[in-house]
């Protein structure tokens, strides 16, 4: 029932991936997978009946291997997902794993149905609670249903001569994008190196299913955007505008621009990937909160999923791993390489 996929179907990943219950999701994508090889993670394919299941496998020195399953494995219900989640745990165990840590995107009002066994832990992708819009009405009842802070920016844009396209992935404009990430992060979060970006970029713009979006005025590139999609999903990747607030509306414009692109793809929900929790929204303290006020000018339904969670497949190491193992690894790798070992 669980097994190591084959080289046809790991030639034919995406489509496996999403052939799943959920749809599919883009962090299970091949392209992520190769993304992630190339920073030090091994791949494992695996069938599980008829799911397939992206693991992105590390080594940890003197425990063993941690599995990692991002926003997966790709089911609906509770008793599917435990019962996949026992195989998967068991086939780990097999090869020298002590922890999986998966990721599902399951309704958060589930979590009290999980196995009391599984150990919650922070999220790793941003979308843990996130805003999702739905793009199957015409685009006038979307515009319509757009909350009014929304709407009135990117009538503004448009009235100060803003504009936005989606452009051609080059190098040039895979360097402003860059740069314009560069420029928003700094002092504020984290962003990867351009090799690493570049070639995310690269991967899923080469396979028809990534775009670049810039905003314009005046002739000057004030906002741009990185944009998935996956099946029928769409989501919101990365984004950036100039620190210097003249242009009102340019960010607007341009997810109303990744809107019309989505519906033209067959697009029918759009993810903008990560927002605080439903009940901080409001809370200032957050670190997110701007980008989630500037999110929730799309729209106030918040959604949030269950999370991630550790199940212990080798349970001395995974004590060793949770209170000090992790910890230690994730700051010595942030200090060593100034990234992220996730």
């Amino acid at each position: 029932m669980i097994r190591f996929a084959s080289t046809d179907e790991i030639d034919h990943w995406d489509t496996h991936v999403l052939a799943n219950p959920d749809g599919g999701n883009f962090f299970q994508s091949a392209q992520l997978a190769d993304t992630k090889a190339a920073t030090g993670w091994k791949i494992r394919y695996v069938m599980i009946d008829q799911i397939a299941v992206t693991v992105h496998e590390r080594h940890v020195p003197l425990l063993g291997r941690l599995w990692y399953v991002p926003k997966g494995p790709g089911v609906t219900m509770v008793p599917e997902l435990s019962s996949l989640v026992t195989e998967l745990a068991t086939f780990a165990r097999a090869h020298g794993v002590f922890v999986l840590k998966i990721e599902p995107e399951l309704p958060a009002s589930l979590r009290r149905e999980l196995p009391s066994s599984w150990h919650q832990v922070r999220p790793i992708q941003p979308n843990a609670s996130t805003i999702v819009l739905d793009l199957t009405p015409p685009l006038d009842t979307i515009m319509a249903s757009l909350h009014q802070k929304g709407r009135h920016a990117i009538r503004r844009a448009m009235r100060d001569g803003v504009t936005a396209e989606a452009v051609e992935f080059t190098g040039e404009h895979a360097r402003t994008m860059y740069d314009l990430l560069e420029a928003t992060a700094a002092g504020q979060f984290r962003i990867r190196s351009f090799a690493y970006q570049y070639g995310f970029w690269q991967r899923f713009a080469d396979q028809g299913q990534g775009q670049l979006f810039f905003a314009y005025h005046e002739g000057r590139v004030v906002a741009a955007a990185f944009a998935i999609k996956f099946g029928h999903k769409g989501t919101y990747k990365d984004g950036a505008s100039i620190r210097e607030r003249t242009t009102y509306g340019a960010s607007h414009l341009l997810q109303w621009q990744i809107i019309q692109w989505m519906k033209a793809h067959d697009v029918t929900s759009y993810d903008l990937c990560g927002t605080p929790s439903s009940d901080r929204m409001h809370d200032e303290s957050h670190p997110h909160y701007n980008i989630g006020r500037f999110k929730a000018s799309f729209s106030k339904q918040v959604t949030d999923y269950i999370g991630a969670y550790d199940i212990a497949v080798r349970p001395l190491a995974y004590q060793i791993w949770s209170h000090i193992g992790e910890r230690l690894l994730l700051r010595l790798h942030s200090r060593l390489h100034g990234d992220n070992w996730y």
